[in-house]
């Protein structure tokens, strides 16, 4: 995993050190949903960007960054028939929502490939609020059968660019039961078969606070690791990949590296 060596190289680097400010940096036949529309919201590029989300519009600045990531895992993920990606981190302020929200739009742009986001943080959800979406009901709901998943899906759009979104739900009962349930189970088999077409990114909770990860990582297709620089230790991604012996994981985001993202400014 050279991915997770440079990370850990890139964390050790950083420890004991100053910390460094963080920088900011089509539509799929629906069988067996009970809703015939989604509900349908217009995103506002403002608000989109006063939370980093920068990949909805070709040449917005620093969204080169997530195109470039977003081919990266098709490719790998078209060569193994893979469809469901779980993004996540070591532990909070790494970034994760951030990359799972711009890698969703970043794929949405592209006029072949359709995307659905969900939003599997039973935590602290926070795709909802990045994306501008009012979140409820949401992902909870579903599982807990007060919604369908049709009536709790969303259509997002912004210029011509669409995708799916799931909003999350903090859980009432405890989110490692629910990752870990029959009912969770059945729910993907129903994205899988439904959204058969659609890359489906999981935004999920960082995963060294509980064995949510854990509990859901057999059901993931393929794994994003998002660390950052400053707030990933050595010991976390050496913890991290532990956990990852038996996933696939295809890419480690190392956010918050200024001294990169300013030479990269520099050549472009």
């Amino acid at each position: 995993m050279d991915s997770i060596k440079q990370a850990i190289d890139l964390a050790r680097a950083t420890e004991g050190g100053a910390r460094r400010a963080a920088v900011s940096v089509p539509d799929p036949a629906r069988p067996g949903l009970h809703d015939p529309q989604f509900r349908q919201v217009r995103l506002s590029e403002a608000d989109l960007e006063q939370t980093r989300i920068v990949a909805h519009g070709v040449g917005t600045p620093n969204g080169r960054y997530y195109d470039m990531l977003r081919a990266q895992v098709l490719q790998e993920m078209d060569q193994n028939s893979w469809q469901f990606l779980a993004v996540t981190s070591p532990t909070v302020a790494c970034g994760k929502t951030v990359t799972s929200c711009n890698l969703a739009m970043s794929v949405a742009r592209l006029p072949e490939r359709s995307v659905l986001l969900v939003d599997m943080d039973m935590r602290k959800p926070m795709v909802a609020n990045y994306l501008g979406l009012e979140s409820d009901p949401g992902i909870v709901g579903v599982l807990e059968e007060r919604r369908t998943l049709g009536s709790a899906l969303i259509e997002a759009s912004i210029g011509p660019s669409k995708l799916l979104v799931l909003p999350g739900e903090v859980a009432a009962s405890t989110s490692s039961e629910w990752m870990a349930s029959q009912t969770m189970a059945t729910l993907l088999q129903t994205i899988k078969r439904d959204f058969r077409s659609r890359t489906v990114i999981f935004d999920l909770p960082p995963m060294l606070i509980g064995d949510d990860v854990i509990s859901i990582l057999p059901r993931m297709d393929a794994v994003i690791l998002v660390t950052g620089v400053g707030t990933t230790s050595v010991a976390d991604i050496k913890e991290c990949q532990k956990h990852l012996k038996q996933s696939n994981l295809v890419r480690v985001v190392v956010n918050k590296v200024t001294d990169i993202a300013d030479d990269y400014h520099a050549y472009y």
